[in-house]
């Protein structure tokens, strides 16, 4: 789930103040790494996406590809970098070569984490970085035809690109990128493994430390830091109380724990860049019939999502036999509330969300590698929600789990 934590959250009394940095340590002292023995992409991974990038542009009679800063760059050449408006970039050919562009003075600093072979192209701050691409581009006979763009690329290198290379025709690189990065390899997988391992854990170090009064930043300041203890960088810590749950991405309304009431978390780490996200929602206190019946019905709707996602199906029937589920109980119909208001998962990997979702519609087929959050929240306005999010990754043989799905209510941890 998208993660967006309201401010107005944390500015009501709680437990915030006397969770300092070294209390928060102490506690954590004991959480073993469990990413030491993660194994980082290399260059030999890194090569072998730039020659599927290759084949891609081949049958999509694509000459080259453009891509900015980001989680793409980082897939085919390892530069980690920022967007801002000089611009760095990297240049594939369906040949396979690679291009760097880059600010002159920020080229010993781009080097650092280029992790493959790759001319880089530097410019000055009064010349163009585009007019030395098409430069590159031409001297390779890639001066007209079609030229592909990463799909976040800013529109004014498209629009300084197409300038650049008036007889060349600037296309969507979705293809070729999306093509590559659907698809994890067991590297990808086992990063996301670990990843996954390392936020079950930190949910179980948080959970029994939670107490009445306190506020989302103090149960989020525990998990981060149990994040960080067993070896995960901290991405996301949505925690959402009461009401609040009922809202998926919550409300600036002041929040406590209370008995009686819904504690939603949603939270993530990455390991090497690959991402978990993973929610668990339960009850301080005892828990109605109510919500136990809503728990028990947003439990199943994984198991149905599960059981739909088989090698070959559309990724949009998997939403669509979650809703038919739900309407059945009484919940929508389709996106209507009460009920779930948005699509039962998203893809997953380097970036949190990924193309492609399990939403209506989708039609692109479920294969191997490809991986996704399963998490058919089900929302009551004005009362509560139930979101229980665990990711999986198609196999030759179906899917399977990242993080087990909780047995009930009253073990949200398993």
């Amino acid at each position: 789930m998208q993660r967006r934590q309201f401010l107005g959250t944390a500015a009501i009394g709680g437990l915030a103040a006397t969770l300092s940095a070294p209390v928060l340590a102490a506690d954590t002292a004991a959480l073993p790494n469990l990413a030491a023995k993660a194994v980082p992409i290399g260059k030999a991974e890194r090569v072998a996406r730039i020659a599927k990038a290759k084949e891609l542009m081949r049958a999509n009679d694509i000459g080259a590809l453009l891509i900015e800063p980001g989680s793409s760059l980082i897939y085919f050449t390892g530069v980690e970098w920022w967007r801002s408006e000089r611009l760095t970039a990297a240049v594939l050919t369906r040949e396979g070569e690679v291009a760097i562009v880059t600010p002159f003075f920020e080229e010993p600093s781009v080097r650092e984490s280029l992790g493959v072979e790759a001319e880089v192209l530097t410019w000055n701050e009064d010349e163009n970085p585009l007019a030395a691409v098409a430069a590159w581009l031409g001297k390779r006979g890639l001066a007209k035809g079609k030229i592909g763009v990463e799909e976040t690329v800013r529109y004014f290198a498209v629009d300084g690109l197409e300038k650049a290379m008036p007889q060349a025709t600037v296309v969507n690189g979705a293809p070729v990128v999306r093509g590559c990065r659907m698809h994890k390899s067991p590297a990808e997988i086992a990063l996301m493994q670990i990843a996954a391992d390392i936020t079950l854990a930190a949910y179980r170090h948080t959970a029994p430390r939670i107490e009445a009064g306190m506020t989302p930043a103090d149960i989020g300041a525990i998990m981060k830091a149990a994040t960080i203890a067993l070896g995960g960088k901290s991405e996301f810590e949505l925690i959402l109380l009461g009401e609040a749950s009922a809202y998926p991405h919550g409300s600036g309304k002041p929040q406590a724990v209370k008995s009686g009431e819904v504690v939603l978390m949603d939270c993530g780490a990455t390991v090497h860049g690959y991402q978990s996200d993973i929610s668990r929602s339960f009850v301080y206190g005892k828990a109605t019939a109510r919500q136990r019946q809503v728990w028990d019905q947003m439990r199943k709707g994984q198991d149905v999502a599960f059981a739909a996602a088989k090698l070959g199906t559309p990724a949009g029937q998997v939403d669509d036999a979650v809703r038919a589920y739900y309407e059945s109980l009484g919940w929508g119909p389709g996106y209507k509330l009460p009920g779930t208001s948005h699509r039962t998962g998203h893809g997953i990997g380097l970036d949190g969300h990924e193309p492609v979702n399990l939403v209506r519609g989708e039609t692109t087929k479920l294969a191997p590698g490809m991986c996704f959050s399963n998490e058919p929240g089900i929302y009551i306005p004005g009362e509560f929600g139930i979101r229980l999010e665990d990711c999986f990754y198609i196999t030759d043989s179906g899917p399977k789990w990242f993080s087990e799905p909780p047995p009930s209510i009253d073990k949200p941890f398993g």
